[in-house]
């Protein structure tokens, strides 16, 4: 019994960070539900081994990563599927509460390449040096530099078209 009420706690005390970034990663609140959902299902079936490390959100916001940059890969061949088939997508009506892109911060966070979108979301939502990023997402330091340049480049530029996003 003891084990999950470690984990309940661990998961009460790390989930919303978790959510946050892989909102931030995908987009849309119920996608990164979705996501961190599974990323902490993977760490329940691992919880007797993970229980013990340093930082297992570390290890959760690790995996929850790898399924957010999955999903937005995924998302794109979607895509581009669905144009080369010349289908007529519907419109959805905006919902700013759930999905980022009505939101012009999140439309031009959006806007990022996945490998930009990663390291921004990463060292200003989860607030990882660029060392842990490094680590985490097994990219040398200086490229993880390069991508946050990038990202903050095309971020800025991005914005500049939206003056009241920033206000």
């Amino acid at each position: 019994m003891a084990s999950s009420d470690d984990f309940r706690e661990f998961y009460r005390a790390s989930y919303g960070r978790t959510l946050a970034t892989v909102a931030a990663l995908v987009g849309s609140r119920p996608e990164a539900e979705d996501i961190a959902q599974e990323a902490y299902a993977r760490a329940l079936a691992r919880w007797s081994r993970l229980r013990g490390f340093d930082l297992p959100d570390a290890w959760v916001r690790k995996v929850a990563v790898r399924l957010a940059v999955d999903a937005s890969r995924r998302r794109r061949t979607r895509l581009a599927a669905t144009l080369r088939l010349a289908a007529v997508r519907q419109a959805q009506a905006p919902q700013p509460d759930d999905d980022l892109r009505y939101t012009p911060l999140g439309a031009a966070l959006l806007d990022l390449p996945i490998s930009e979108r990663q390291v921004v979301v990463l060292h200003y939502l989860a607030d990882l040096t660029i060392d842990a990023i490094a680590q985490e997402c097994g990219l040398p330091a200086g490229t993880v530099k390069t991508r946050l340049a990038a990202g903050r480049r095309h971020l800025a530029e991005r914005l500049a078209q939206h003056p009241e996003a920033v206000s």
